[in-house]
């Protein structure tokens, strides 16, 4: 992808795309999945350097990542004069003159992700940029609260006004090998999403193995997710380039089987624009450039935004900006 081509997808509306409906679970494929752990490993170790991008083409791929984040703020602490602010960095994510001279006015980030609280809020600020709002849901980071209760969540936060539900699964079923019961917490979790999508949060940090990363994923590719998603960002452990191999391969084993697409977001960890770069050459090669779309494919994250735009202004100006220079991101 030339740089020219790479600025003209940042630019294009997400695409219709068939939603995952799910499947009955098929314990015989979950059984199958393996994992070859050294060999993941080195092909991620090579990934970096294989994939270099520079000049015109790194601005290009830069832009189409900001498209690509759903900008989160997921603090204690939140407030709604916060909320509104970010809400105001994702409406404008980069200095007005900066996209001019890259040729790119009216970018925006994918989405907005924030604690169901702040729903409202940032539906309000929002209102008319097409930039959907994102919750957390199910009990997040943990979700060990009452069952009923965590549905509940999803509903409330459906009628609030979020278009994109991120629910965390119980950890336990798949370190216990239940995959009964997650495909049944998962598919009850889809139909209270009614037809706001959701992103399932496998924790991925806590699974125990890269094994148990591929089977988690399939298994709620089958209920019905339209994302699956690395981390809460609260682990220990986060999104990482093994992790984020096997749930990709994952995908495109659903969807050479089913011939559904379903999303994938990294999140956690992913503060530098050369690690987005990373992540978005490894979509690349593994699933197309039709996964390189706001409805496929999303970073969570918060400083990254950041970072970017000091890269974007060192390409335009030949300088790098001090970070206290840029709005919160």
């Amino acid at each position: 992808m030339d740089s020219q081509t790479a600025e003209r997808s940042a630019q294009l509306p997400q695409l219709a795309e068939p939603r995952n409906p799910g499947m009955e679970l098929d314990l015989d494929w979950v059984a199958a999945v393996q994992a070859n752990t050294s060999a993941i490993e080195r092909r991620c170790a090579t990934l970096p350097g294989r994939r270099s991008v520079k000049k015109d083409h790194q601005a290009a791929w830069l832009l189409k990542a900001i498209s690509l984040i759903d900008l989160t703020t997921l603090s204690g602490d939140d407030t709604q004069g916060r909320v509104r602010r970010l809400c105001a960095k994702a409406r404008q994510p980069v200095n007005a003159g900066l996209l001019r001279e890259l040729g790119m006015d009216g970018l925006t980030t994918g989405a907005i992700c924030v604690y169901h609280d702040m729903i409202e809020t940032a539906v309000e600020a929002l209102k008319g940029t097409g930039i959907p709002v994102a919750a957390v849901s199910t009990g997040f980071p943990a979700g060990l609260s009452p069952f009923h209760l965590r549905v509940a969540e999803i509903e409330e936060s459906v009628k609030a006004g979020a278009e994109e539900i991120d629910i965390v699964i119980s950890r336990r079923h798949v370190l216990t090998g239940n995959w009964q019961a997650l495909y049944d917490e998962m598919k009850a979790f889809r139909q209270a999403c009614s037809d706001a999508h959701v992103k399932a949060i496998l924790a991925t940090g806590e699974l125990g193995s890269l094994r148990n990363v591929a089977r988690a994923s399939l298994v709620c590719m089958m209920a019905g997710a339209d994302f699956i998603k690395t981390s809460t960002g609260k682990e220990s452990v986060n999104a990482t380039l093994p992790v984020s191999l096997v749930m990709i391969r994952a995908i495109r084993d659903y969807y050479d089987r089913t011939g559904y697409r379903v999303g994938y977001k990294p999140a956690g960890g992913i503060s530098k624009a050369k690690d987005a770069l990373v992540y978005l050459s490894l979509i690349k090669d593994e699933l197309g450039n039709r996964w390189l779309q706001p409805d496929l494919f999303r970073f969570g994250a918060s400083s990254l935004l950041n970072d970017i735009e000091r890269q974007l202004e060192h390409h335009v100006t030949g300088a790098y900006s001090a970070g206290y220079r840029h709005s919160m991101g």
